[in-house]
């Protein structure tokens, strides 16, 4: 390397020198590594699972208590919403396939949870139930959320928000985020 008066072959201050001397104590080489220990490389990934499987948890605890708020104060809203399910296909299969992802993390996260039994009941009624209205003709879910959402009178809506409060409030502490 050549002294800093020596003209335009000089390297800057943050160029090459200071990115190796940064980076010295990183393991970037290329040289022969180390074999992997195939189940602590699994051991990994199941770890990584559950921690997305938590957050899933958290959100959809969340979601929860989000569908209290509007069921109190925009009860009309969530007449509109309970009368959308099942009325198109896409609507119909995403609502399944979507409620079916939060029924494996509850499932997964039932051993880390305060109360193991009531998250693995939860979660596979959750699945079990999914699974049944896949079977279930569109239209008869349709129906039934049309059926459902006329019964349901918007001063009713904001009488059972308390439940869903509680309900998203009991999944973020079982889960352990409160």
């Amino acid at each position: 390397m050549k002294n800093k008066n020596t003209g335009p072959t000089q390297l800057p201050s943050w160029g090459l020198l200071t990115f190796e001397r940064h980076w010295q104590h990183h393991d970037i080489s290329f040289r022969k590594r180390r074999p992997v220990n195939k189940k602590n490389k699994a051991a990994k990934h199941k770890n990584r699972l559950m921690i997305i499987a938590r957050w899933i948890v958290l959100f959809f605890g969340l979601f929860i208590m989000g569908m209290g708020i509007v069921m109190l104060f925009f009860p009309k809203k969530g007449r509109e919403i309970i009368q959308k399910a099942g009325s198109t296909n896409f609507i119909n299969y995403a609502e399944i396939s979507i409620r079916m992802i939060p029924a494996i993390a509850m499932i997964m996260c039932a051993g880390l949870s305060k109360f193991p039994l009531a998250f693995t009941i939860f979660g596979w009624t959750m699945l079990v139930t999914s699974f049944i209205l896949f079977l279930v003709p569109r239209k008869v879910h349709h129906a039934f959320s049309m059926k459902s959402a006329n019964t349901l009178k918007p001063i009713y809506l904001q009488l059972i928000s308390p439940f869903a409060f509680l309900l998203g409030g009991f999944i973020l502490y079982n889960a352990n985020w409160i």
